[in-house]
């Protein structure tokens, strides 16, 4: 007679065929759940793709290592604080295109950099934008502002972080994998690019892209 009853060595695979289709439903439901929740699905973050879109071929030369979103991404309402350190989020900013960068006087390309933001702010500085540059030191608080003074970049406005939290919640996002790190921000709180690393912002190049994304110029395509 046939043994009605399956042998250990026959349950096996069944039982590991159960667990691995039970944990692949599982993980699809966390992933969907995830996505859900995800910051990326915001209506109001169209118009900076299509912004992103029209810049693209721009992007180049001395900003040639920016990455343009591709889909609608609104960023976290960043929380810091001014130079008189009342608070600050970047909502305050709305209606404003931003270049929002991160910086540290312990970060060298940070501080390289920082004359050329300084000198894009000069520039391109009007109501409708503004270079957002939020320093996340977290120890000397006087050290930063000394190391603006002393290299005479008085054109930026002076945020900061102590608590080094702006950089989490980029981060968190995936839009902040090193220092220094800048996002071009549409007047919706939006990305339009992201860049890890440097950049000349002061550049012909860095210029004719910024102008184009707050449609000051149209772009040459």
């Amino acid at each position: 007679m046939l043994d009605p009853k399956p042998s250990a060595t026959r349950r096996i695979p069944l039982v590991i065929a159960t667990v691995a289709i039970g944990g692949l439903a599982g993980f699809a439901a966390l992933y969907g759940l995830g996505l859900s929740r995800a910051p990326g699905g915001d209506p109001n973050c169209k118009p900076a793709v299509a912004t992103a879109q029209k810049i693209a071929p721009l992007a180049h030369g001395e900003v040639a290592a920016l990455t343009m979103a591709t889909a609608p991404l609104k960023l976290p309402d960043l929380a810091f604080e001014d130079a008189d350190g009342k608070p600050k989020k970047l909502s305050d900013f709305r209606g404003k295109t931003l270049l929002v960068n991160l910086w540290a006087t312990w970060c060298v390309p940070c501080r390289k950099e920082m004359p050329a933001l300084d000198e894009l702010q000069g520039k391109l500085s009007d109501p409708n934008f503004e270079v957002v540059a939020i320093n996340i030191d977290t120890r000397d608080p006087e050290k930063p502002r000394t190391f603006l003074k002393e290299a005479n970049l008085t054109r930026l406005g002076y945020f900061n972080d102590q608590k080094a939290k702006v950089f989490q919640d980029l981060k968190a996002i995936g839009r902040a994998l090193g220092m220094p790190t800048s996002v071009l921000v549409d007047p919706h709180g939006c990305e339009i690019a992201t860049i890890a690393g440097p950049a000349e912002w002061a550049s012909e190049d860095a210029l004719k892209l910024i102008r184009a994304a707050t449609g000051k110029a149209a772009a040459s395509l």
